[in-house]
């Protein structure tokens, strides 16, 4: 299926684009190219067949999510220049009335 230069001149409007005549040319083939490579996709028997998203099984790369207690709140807190013993203790920003 061939473009026409007005039809691909359309969608370049379309999209904001004002390509100069060299490289409006070299988009119209490439175009064709594409268009003509969906049409033998389309041409595929594809009955039966579950759509994937990759021909490739890929495994999860995360790991798995649990809850896990890396440092006690003892060790926390020994970091902290002021502490009550439970919480941070750090300076009032926000003045009351």
């Amino acid at each position: 299926m061939a473009t026409s230069a007005h039809d691909l001149a359309h969608l370049c409007k379309l999209a904001k684009l004002a390509p100069d005549e060299k490289t409006l040319d070299k988009i119209s083939h490439q175009f064709s190219d594409i268009i003509n490579y969906m049409d033998t996709l389309s041409e595929a028997d594809t009955a039966g067949t579950e759509p994937l998203y990759s021909p490739v099984f890929h495994e999860s790369a995360v790991r798995e999510d649990t809850a896990v207690r890396r440092q006690t709140p003892d060790q926390i807190l020994k970091n902290a220049p002021e502490t009550d013993g439970t919480y941070f203790i750090v300076p009032r920003i926000v003045e009351g009335k």
